[in-house]
């Protein structure tokens, strides 16, 4: 069962890459006491997700933080490496958090697992965004078409706000 509005996001750790490395970020440290919006995606470096659903992020990320938005993130079900080079093709400085949600232990527990999909060979991310205000879901949308980045992407979050 996937979560739904309303519904507090489970204890989760992910990967970061920190100026010192890789490091671990709690699902506490992330959403407790803040608004955030967070988005997974199926691949990093995969065409809709790097060419249609987080360039739309990174270019609204100063409107979407005006509206209260403590921290924007992307989440896909790759290793940090991946997701730090990722951050750096995609010229997203820090306006953007990058998670790796490296073994798919968040999006299993959220029901918002994708696969295994034969071209990753593993579970991945639904495609999805949602805004959680103090770890509690205030919208969740999620794409039926994977290929698609409409009812989660930058200006569906924007009208949600």
């Amino acid at each position: 069962m996937s979560i739904k509005v309303g519904d507090k996001l489970p204890e989760a750790s992910f990967k970061v890459m920190t100026a010192d490395g890789p490091g671990e970020i709690s699902s506490n440290e992330l959403f407790g006491g803040k608004t955030v919006v967070l988005f997974g995606v199926p691949g990093a470096f995969t065409p809709t997700c790097h060419m249609n659903h987080l360039p739309g992020f990174i270019e609204h990320a100063d409107t979407i933080k005006s509206k209260g938005v403590d921290t924007i993130a992307v989440l896909s079900v790759n290793d940090v490496f991946v997701m730090d080079a990722w951050k750096k093709a995609s010229n997203a400085s820090d306006q953007i958090t990058f998670l790796a949600d490296t073994g798919a232990e968040f999006v299993e527990t959220v029901g918002l697992g994708l696969g295994p999909a034969p071209i990753f060979g593993h579970l991945r991310s639904q495609r999805f965004a949602l805004i959680a205000k103090d770890g509690e879901v205030t919208f969740l949308a999620v794409e039926e078409t994977p290929s698609d980045a409409t009812a989660t992407g930058a200006a569906a979050i924007l009208a949600a706000l």
